[in-house]
């Protein structure tokens, strides 16, 4: 009722703007915003501090200069150009050369709703011509020309007047659509005016035109020449860049131009339109001119009325009669865009269209030709010699205008008669607009004497205007009613706000077309650049009608009154109860009533007896009110009102009537009256137990939040009243819940009669069916207590049945239809995430259903057979197997979230962030929802949240298979890490019942599939844990059904590995060695070590993929079924579906990638250096790798190119050598021989697989083999050589490698030792024997400490395979003899 400053838009992006439009600001702003804490010596001596001399020589402080640069970057906006179209469609700001164009879209705000944001539309550079800049911007909305409009405008063109004297209009996407220079001085201000209706007949009607001020001459051109000048030019321009180019020729604009006389300087005008004067003045002005003998013409001319601020006169009037100028034809210079898109690229193109190519040139080079001006001189002003004017503003009815000067004053011009009529002042920089409001004639206020009822029209509406004024020093926005009224309204704004007032609406409209037209305009918004927001002003009509009149205007003071006592620091009850409805009496409105008696409603302060008798009084006064002056709407507002205040204090008495009933029922009494028999009671126990033990998420009740009270204010903002009924409105969970429980949470607890309450609420105007849905989202959230307490059981039965019979169930029913009463129940127990509750309610409403059912087939069974003899019998009725099948799906529900909460005790520092983020709870809706696949996903969640090892997984199945717990059972589980072994005891049995339970949906190979998924999934969003991919795998190889593995794995393979193999393939190519830690980070996305990790899955992966394959084909696909009472599930396709949809791979090009997984994890593993991976294959065995593994790729054939050969061979032998090194080293950090076979074989038999690898790389593998024995006698590693030595077949060879070996051996020993004893040794050996030691080099050698006693059996190795013709036969001999000697 009083002013409003209403925010209707945001700004998306501002700050981009202003970095475009003030890069200057750039580093100022970010270092103002950021508080850049520099050296406090300035940059830059020339442009710092000078200012400060004048103001007394001091020098500026830091925080002085930081808040300097912060208000500048604040202030950018007023150094811009701005304008908004009054239909709020577009926003231009431009500053020097450049400009930004705003589009409103609709966004969710992050409070969730809808609100215009506005974003950057279009961006760039405007001039055309060297050094000219923005001076002014219009946007003009044009109207649709089509009948169907809805009254938004067709487009909106942007008309910006340049310092060169040229006028652009632009499309809104920055299209330039027609260039004119009328006039070669700069542009000083663009003005608009579009068509309205006129109020009253003695109004002229007004044209449309826009004007243009220039520093001694104003254009105007007409309203409709423009509107169809710029339509044509937009077809143009849509037709240039659809077709190329088609010269269609523009009609021309036509214009009038004025030169202004007798004036010193004009910064801004307004055009006030065609005026006629009255007779009287039409003497006046005559015998002013003419003198006393002057003559007038019978009808008195019309005249154009121009005004103009500046300086000598402050403010000029101009008139120009009609007719007296010829209008001009524009000579158009006009730039059609074709295939260009912006209005920079056309600038720079130049092309101007409708001309042939000839003329073009000559065209550009000369500018248009301007037209001289018709001479018009100031009929007279207001002449101020010291006083210079800034700016002027037209209201929008044309009478009046406001002015601002450089003295800080606004002044209010007389249009008609030119006379100032008032001034503010202290107002320096002022901005200044206007808002007309219509009075709406249903708020027109009712005289004392006329009692016909409120709202009939009494004539036309009336008009108010107001001024508003902007103060930017002030920061305050301020509202005044004119001519002679009070300020009505005032705003804190900033400081740093534009006030825009465009002053028009939409071009194109007519006397016939705006008829129907209500375009949505805003006449005046308030740009804040700080907060981005931008906001209007509301103002009401009656705020114009003077105080001695305005009835409304007591009203609000009244309503100010009643607000301040309200809020008074200290309430005295008594006195204010009195002081209050004497207060809302005295008000006359009923609307101003009504919102009196909201705010004291809404007051928490005021008791509730307090708030019964002011709403009472007000309702007994308006009874005794005559007949027709009753407001109805208001008298049925506070009856409402009153019933639910009543309805309050009756709920608030019983639930103070606290009857304490310490019964417990025993569990015999329970299980009766859920109609279970003992097993059956026993089991739900049980569960219930488990899930209360596991479920520490369940919600945590604090005493102080007292369940049963709720406060006046926010039960009468939750319900609402109409006639007999009480409906709640909508409202979030918690407040819900919070109003059931003010209802029915001392009932639950048997502390009140459920009775009571019950008939209270159904006679107060509840449904039974809003009372059930809030006794059940009570009972539903408040989980924790009521499974604590058996006796809630008791009283939930209690109330069902009494609302059952309330609702008359016995009546309508029908056992072959679903009542829609306990489907409303059914639903808000599938919809519960909490179990526990949920599974009790739904046996509370079976039980009732089943008693009800059977009192009805009692009465009509007896009517049949009176007096015979029958067993007892249950009737069957359709609601009592839905009530079955939910029960069955609520406790499946409860086992899996007993499940999901339970945890393994162990002490993992390890876990990944992403295995400690809690898991969501379950519902039945939700599991329904889920797929087929849902109930292993959320199992397999919960494996991977307690990284349990698959073995447990297939413990649980083995000990339902076999109830005897197997023997091994410890060991499996403690290989994990020292576990708590009654927790997992305890998950064991939960996992149990969990496959009992689901005996499909939890199927082994189904649930190690799910967890395969999960696991790789989690690895994809964290690629550091490599360990998620391996477990992946590890899950992978148990999947029993060869069918699903093979589907899974090619997943796998296609989703998530594929990628980031090639990068590292690709990555290792390029250095040609085992990248390092920063080259693996960039570009495959994560850290060597993972790298090595990963390549060794990817083998596993492959390997297992092509061993499913194999196994596949004597497999049968598996059978996918589901569990009776999961029938129903809806969703996407399961994950085991999916795998069987798989095609068959092509095996062949499975083992060729293999072999390259292989390659690249030996030389990520080992860090081999100059191995280029791909270098190994031919250009076919390239181009088939990651490929698709199902399509059929041409592979490598034939014989293999030698040199390729060679490098295959000598890429195996340095991967040998470097595992037999890996071999020696951790044979020496390890102490015993034996753990190192152990430590490698735990990774992979790597010897086995260089075998396997030559192999496919076409190298021999005997080769391979000897290459292998060879550098294990060379490591010293004799044990183990002894062993490979079996696999070789050319022994001969392998001999005559190793007697080098053995004599290299003994060199060392004989020649490089230099022993007293090694000396006679030589002595006495054979020539022959000792000329060939002397040969051998022992530094090749990798372990010279070799005991003398295993060279010997090395030698004896030697003679064993050495034919006894071979050359070197006689030296192996010698070689015994001296061993033998030396040991």
């Amino acid at each position: 009722m009083a002013c409003a400053l209403v925010p209707f838009c945001t700004f998306q992006d501002l700050e981009s703007a202003r970095a475009f439009l003030c890069p200057h600001l750039r580093q100022g702003g970010a270092s103002a915003a950021g508080g850049v804490k520099e050296s406090s010596k300035p940059a830059n001596w020339e442009d710092d501090d000078w200012g400060a001399w004048d103001e007394g020589g001091q020098m500026q402080e830091p925080e002085e200069e930081e808040s300097a640069s912060k208000t500048q970057a604040s202030s950018w906006l007023q150094d811009c150009v701005v304008s908004l179209s009054p239909t709020n469609d577009l926003m231009v700001i431009a500053r020097e050369q450049k400009a930004v164009f705003f589009v409103p879209k609709w966004k969710h705000s992050e409070k969730g709703k809808e609100e215009m944001q506005y974003a950057i539309g279009w961006s760039g550079s405007l001039n055309v011509e060297e050094g000219e800049c923005v001076s002014s911007a219009l946007c003009i909305p044009l109207a649709s020309q089509k009948r169907s409009s809805t009254g938004r405008p067709d487009w909106t063109c942007i008309v910006v007047g340049f310092t060169s004297g040229y006028i652009r209009f632009y499309t809104e996407n920055g299209v330039l659509l027609l260039a004119q220079l009328l006039n070669e001085d700069p542009v000083l201000q663009l003005k608009c005016r579009t068509y309205e209706i006129p109020r009253h007949p003695g109004v002229t009607e007004q044209n449309e035109e826009m004007s243009i001020l220039y520093p001694s001459a104003v254009v105007t051109i007409d309203g409709f020449s423009l509107f169809q000048s710029l339509r044509a030019c937009r077809n143009q321009v849509a037709r240039a860049a659809a077709s190329g180019n088609e010269n269609v020729q523009p009609p021309p604009l036509a214009y009038k131009k004025w030169g202004l006389q007798d004036v010193d300087t004009i910064v801004d005008h307004v055009s006030v339109g065609i005026m006629t004067l009255t007779t009287f003045d039409q003497m006046k002005t005559a015998s002013n001119i003419g003198g006393y003998n002057a003559t007038i013409k019978n009808s008195p001319p019309a005249m154009s009325q121009y005004i103009t601020v500046g300086s000598n006169p402050f403010t000029g009037f101009f008139y120009a009669l009609e007719g007296s100028s010829q209008p001009l034809l524009s000579h158009v210079a006009l730039a059609v865009a074709s295939k260009l898109t912006s209005a920079l690229f056309n600038a720079a193109s130049g092309w101007l269209g409708w001309k042939h190519k000839q003329e073009e040139e000559s065209i550009q080079k000369q500018k248009p030709k301007v037209e001289p001006a018709t001479p018009l001189s100031v009929r007279f002003g207001i002449p101020d010699s010291r006083r210079h004017g800034e700016k002027i503003c037209l209201s929008p009815c044309n009478t009046l205008a406001a002015v601002t000067d450089d003295f800080g004053r606004v002044l209010l011009l007389d249009v008609a008669r030119g006379l100032a009529i008032r001034m503010w002042k202290g107002y320096r920089d002022a901005q200044v607009g206007w808002i007309q409001i219509v009075e709406d004639l249903h708020e027109r206020e009712v005289e004392k004497m006329d009692f016909s009822p409120v709202g009939s029209s009494q004539g036309p509406s009336r008009v108010a205007q107001f001024l508003v004024i902007y103060a930017p020093r002030r920061g305050i926005l301020e509202v005044w009613s004119t001519q002679q009224g009070p300020r009505v309204g005032a705003f804190n704004v900033g400081k740093h706000c534009r006030l825009l007032y465009p002053g028009y609406k939409i071009m194109g409209l007519n006397n016939v077309t705006s008829q129907g037209w209500q375009p949505q305009t805003y006449q005046i918004c308030l740009v804040d650049p700080v907060s981005g927001t931008v906001k209007t002003v509301h103002v009401p009509f009656h705020l114009a009608l003077s105080d001695k009149k305005s009835e409304r205007a007591k009203d609000m003071h009244l309503v100010k009154k009643l607000t301040a006592l309200l809020k008074a620091k200290t309430l005295n009850l008594d006195v204010v109860e009195m002081e209050v409805k004497e207060l809302i009496l005295d008000i006359k409105y009923p609307a101003t009533k009504k919102q009196a008696l909201e705010s004291i409603l809404a007051n928490e302060r005021l008791p509730l007896s307090s708030l019964t008798t002011i709403t009472q009084t007000l309702m007994d006064t308006l009874k005794n009110q005559e007949g027709e002056c009753v407001d109805e709407g208001l008298q049925q507002f506070c009856a409402n009102k009153l019933k639910l205040l009543q309805l309050h204090e009756s709920v608030s008495k019983i639930n103070c009537l606290a009857t304490q009933s310490d019964m417990v029922p025993s569990d015999n009494d329970l299980a009766k009256l859920l109609r279970l028999d003992e097993k059956e009671f026993a089991r739900l126990q049980m569960l219930l137990e488990n899930y209360k033990l596991q479920d520490t998420q369940l919600s945590v009740r604090f005493e102080e939040d007292q369940d049963q009270v709720l406060p006046v204010r926010t039960f009468l903002e939750h319900l609402e009243c109409e006639e007999d009924t009480i409906e709640v409105k909508k409202l979030e969970e918690r407040e819900y819940v919070a109003l059931g429980s003010f209802f029915f949470w001392k009932c639950l607890h048997g502390e009140s009669s459920t009775e009571e309450m019950c008939n209270i609420l159904v006679s107060a105007g509840f449904s039974p069916q809003r009372l059930l849905s809030l006794l059940l989202s009570v009972w539903l959230s408040k989980e924790k207590d009521i499974l604590h307490r058996t006796q809630s059981i008791c009283c939930l039965h209690a109330a069902l049945s009494l609302l059952s019979k309330m609702t008359a169930i016995d009546e309508s029913w029908d056992s072959q239809s679903v009542s829609p009463w306990w489907q409303q129940m059914r639903t808000a127990c599938v919809q519960s995430v909490n179990n526990g509750a949920a599974l009790l309610s739904a046996h509370v409403g079976h039980s009732v259903t089943a008693q009800i059912t059977d009192s009805i087939a009692e009465k009509k069974f007896s009517q049949i057979t009176v007096g015979a003899d029958t067993d007892p019998w249950e009737a069957l009725s359709l609601d009592t197997e839905y009530w079955r099948l939910l029960l069955k799906q609520l406790e499946d529900c409860l086992i899996l979230q007993t499940l999901l909460h339970s945890k393994v005790g162990k002490k993992r520092s390890l876990a990944s962030s992403a295995q400690t983020e809690p898991l969501g709870r379950l519902s039945v809706k939700k599991l329904l929802e889920g797929g087929k696949g849902g109930i292993a996903d959320s199992v397999a969640k919960w494996v991977f949240k307690q990284d349990l090892s698959p073995p447990l997984l297939q413990l649980g199945w083995k000990k339902e298979d076999s109830e005897e717990e197997p023997p091994q059972t410890g060991s499996i589980l403690l290989a994990e890490g020292e576990e708590d072994q009654t927790g997992l005891e305890t998950i064991l049995e939960l996992l149990l019942l969990a496959y009992q339970q689901f005996p499909c949906s939890l199927e082994l190979g189904v649930l190690h599939a799910h967890c395969c998924w999960e696991y790789v999934v989690q690895w994809n969003k964290y690629p550091e844990e490599a360990h998620f991919l391996t477990r992946s795998i590890d899950h992978l190889r148990c999947i029993d059904n060869a069918h699903v593995q093979h589907g899974i794995a090619l997943m796998m393979w296609n989703t998530f590995i594929v990628k980031r193999l090639s990068a590292a393939t690709y990555l290792m190519d390029k250095v040609g060695k085992a990248p390092k830690d920063r080259l693996c980070r960039r570009d495959i996305g994560m850290s060597d070590t993972a790298v090595t990790y990963f390549l060794g899955s990817c083998s596993d992966l492959l390997q297992t993929l092509m061993e499913a394959d194999v196994r596949s084909d004597e497999m049968p696909l598996p059978v996918l079924d589901t569990e009776d009472a999961w029938a129903s599930v809806e969703g996407q396709i399961s994950l085991v579906e999916l795998a069987l949809e798989q095609k068959h791979i092509h095996y062949p090009l499975v083992e060729h990638q293999s072999v390259l997984c292989t390659i690249l994890y030996g030389v990520m593993k080992f860090s081999l250096k100059s191995v280029k991976p791909l270098s190994l294959f031919d250009s076919k065995g390239k181009n088939a790798f990651f490929k698709d593994l199902t399509s059929i790729q041409l592979l490598p054939s034939g014989d293999v190119d030698p040199s390729l050969l060679s490098a295959r061979h000598q890429f195996l032998t340095k991967l040998l050598t470097a595992v037999v090194q890996t071999q020696y080293s951790s044979q020496k950090s390890r102490g015993s021989p034996e753990e190192s076979v152990v430590l490698l074989v735990k990774d992979r038999d790597w010897p086995a697989l260089m075998v396997d690898l030559a192999q496919h790389l076409q190298v021999n593998e005997d080769v391979v083999r000897r290459h292998y024995v060879c550098e294990l006698y060379n490591y010293g590693l004799d044990h183990l050589g002894e062993e490979a030595i079996l696999q070789v077949h050319d022994k001969e060879v392998l001999a005559s490698q190793l007697l080098v070996l053995t004599g290299q051996r003994l060199a060392y020993a004989l020649l490089h030792t230099q022993t007293k004893e090694g000396m006679e040794l030589l002595a006495r050996l054979p020539p022959t024997l000792c000329t060939w030691l002397k040969a051998m080099d022992p530094q090749d050698l990798k372990n010279v400490e070799v005991p003398i006693a295993t060279t010997a059996k090395l030698v004896d190795k030697v003679i064993e395979h050495l034919p006894e013709n071979h050359g070197q036969y006689s030296v192996a001999l010698n070689l015994i003899e001296a061993v033998e000697a030396m040991s």
